[in-house]
């Protein structure tokens, strides 16, 4: 018996439980009713008489030693209950205290208002090839959006770039051929930019592309006071000033009067009262050609806005960074919106 005495001892004391469940099997094995030591205490009765104290003693140090392994290594996993273990699976899930982006939420609720127009929203990769951002928008080999100041390329692949706008998205929704279109394409975007105050080298639109037999620039507009009277307010002036735009003729800008400083003028209305919101345009007859569509037939229009822009308006914030800074301050302002 002091043979097996000494093996047991030798065995339980290498013993180091890596879980709960390891540390309960040792248990049963060595100390439950009917485990080894328990066993041992069983054989005791055929000890010769002369060696029953010396057995006894090494029997009582065995169980002792073995419980107080079992003590040692409860400690570790004390305060490493599982989540399992420390919650209720059953319980009601307590209200966590949260925020959505003010970037999704202007998002999503420009997003609603052109769907109650008609529209529907379409999305696009925002890696994308030189066709599809560039040569079927009218963009002409040397046109200077196609430089590396304002283009992120794809290393090794001077065709395929970071897309600089979401336009890409409105190239492939006519490249199905389903006429007529009406689509919104909000996304995020890239562009090789010096970051500050107003401007980022990412950033998010929302176009829009509305194209069908008679479609002209007096929907556009419309369109458009639409949007501006629901998101902005009834008593938010608007006007368009002429521009160019390589995928629109006739092309247009829509400023809206600053909701920073109320027209009185400041840093994001540099100081003139307006603020340009969107780019906008009949679409280029090329554009429907490029893309299978008979121009003699079909008209269209295209607007696209940054998300940015609209958020600091809405919100009154007056730098653009703070969008992409994740500053816990900042955001807990939205928590509400």
């Amino acid at each position: 018996m002091r043979d097996k005495i000494q093996k047991i001892l030798s065995d339980i004391e290498v013993f180091n439980a890596e879980t709960k469940d390891s540390l309960e099997k040792f248990r049963i094995e060595y100390l439950s009713k009917k485990g080894v030591i328990a066993g041992l205490f069983n054989d005791f009765k055929q000890v010769a008489p002369e060696m029953r104290k010396e057995m006894g003693i090494m029997l009582n140090d065995l169980k002792t030693r073995a419980q107080n392994i079992i003590d040692e290594q409860q400690k570790k996993f004390e305060n490493t209950q599982t989540a399992t273990e420390s919650v209720d699976m059953t319980m009601p899930v307590e209200s966590v205290s949260g925020t959505i982006h003010p970037l999704t939420i202007v998002r999503n609720e420009i997003n609603t208002i052109f769907e109650r127009l008609g529209f529907v929203i379409s999305e696009g990769p925002e890696i994308e090839d030189d066709f599809h951002v560039f040569s079927a928008l009218n963009f002409p080999p040397d046109h200077p959006a196609r430089d590396m100041q304002d283009t992120f390329f794809v290393t090794k692949a001077p065709d395929v770039v970071l897309r600089t706008h979401t336009s890409s998205v409105q190239v492939r929704a006519m490249e199905k051929g389903k006429l007529p279109i009406r689509i919104i394409a909000p996304g995020r975007v890239f562009r090789n930019e010096a970051i500050s105050a107003r401007a980022h080298c990412i950033f998010h639109q929302i176009e829009g592309l509305y194209i069908d037999e008679n479609v002209s620039f007096a929907d556009l507009k419309q369109t458009l006071y639409h949007f501006v009277k629901e998101f902005f307010g009834e008593d938010t002036k608007v006007r368009f000033r002429p521009s160019y735009f390589p995928f629109t003729e006739t092309s247009a800008e829509m400023d809206i009067s600053c909701k920073i400083c109320g027209g009185k003028g400041c840093n994001v209305c540099k100081h003139t009262g307006w603020v340009e919101i969107l780019g906008c345009g009949i679409c280029d007859p090329n554009i429907l050609k490029s893309s299978g569509i008979d121009s003699e037939k079909y008209t269209g229009f295209a607007f696209g806005m940054g998300i940015e822009r609209i958020a600091m308006l809405k919100y009154q914030i007056n730098d653009l960074r703070l969008f992409f800074e994740n500053d816990i301050r900042f955001l807990k302002q939205f928590e509400q919106a």
